[in-house]
């Protein structure tokens, strides 16, 4: 298993593997051939980038069996999904302000992300797990009463992407089985979601296949593969988020009312 990490140290963006608290300096390209430098890094010496910059972030709804079950949805024969702003991401470790447009429920979403390593179009489930770099924390934050606000249209898109409201990382993970994951979030000390990502209605090599058949996926695109049981409103003046997945690590914000 190899951790990549996106930073900025001395105002200058940079990438490489990370080690403990060690930043293995690489160059090039992270999706096709990087290169280490040689010179390292403490990760407590630079600021903490996005891991990747998508084209586009593609983001599931009712896509885990337990969820699907508790709110009486039927299974979907194929994904449903929609398109979050790239103006919604933000880095770990920031603090994420209501927006001013915005007075009601804002809700967390621990969820699993899938980063694209190679270009996908039109795949078979095996080239899409060859498409697959690796796996990132997701915290799909969302506008809870904008969803349903208009009866004519429903605002998936509006609702998650106000700025801020699409924080990932800390970090891509390579090697690692999605099978065996969990999602974790633990809101002001409290665990609030912990879910297994085998409840996954499709499976990332399938979700992968089936959504390149409606869209080229780019190195470097996020797609967020749903949330399960435990989302919940943000009530406090100051709530800080932890989403956490074993292998990946912990993605840390705050969200502040």
């Amino acid at each position: 298993m190899t951790q990549w990490i996106r930073y900025r140290a001395n105002g200058k963006a940079g990438f490489g593997t990370l080690s403990g608290d060690t930043i293995a300096e690489h160059t090039g390209d992270m999706f096709a051939s990087p290169k280490a430098t040689g010179q390292t890094l403490a990760i407590s010496s630079v600021e903490v980038l996005p891991p990747s910059e998508p084209t586009k972030i593609v983001a599931l709804w009712n896509n885990f069996r337990e969820l699907a079950a508790k709110l009486k949805q039927s299974i979907p024969p194929e994904p449903l999904y929609f398109i979050k702003a790239n103006s919604s991401i933000t880095s770990p470790n920031t603090t994420i302000k209501r927006p001013k447009a915005y007075a009601g429920k804002v809700v967390y979403e621990g969820e699993l992300g899938i980063v694209i390593g190679k270009t996908c179009t039109n795949a078979s489930e095996e080239e899409a797990e060859k498409a697959i770099f690796g796996y990132t924390c997701v915290n799909d934050i969302t506008a809870a009463e904008v969803l349903f606000k208009d009866e004519s249209f429903a605002q998936w898109t509006r609702a998650k992407s106000y700025d801020g409201f699409g924080p990932f990382g800390p970090v891509i993970a390579t090697g690692l089985d999605p099978a065996t994951l969990s999602v974790r979030l633990v809101l002001n000390g409290a665990e609030r979601q912990n879910y297994k990502v085998s409840d996954m209605i499709f499976q990332p090599r399938k979700l992968v296949s089936m959504l390149s058949h409606d869209m080229t996926l780019n190195p470097g695109d996020l797609i967020c593969c749903g949330t399960s049981i435990g989302v919940g409103t943000m009530k406090e003046p100051s709530n800080i988020m932890d989403v956490t997945i074993e292998g990946i690590g912990t993605l840390h914000n705050v969200y502040e009312n």
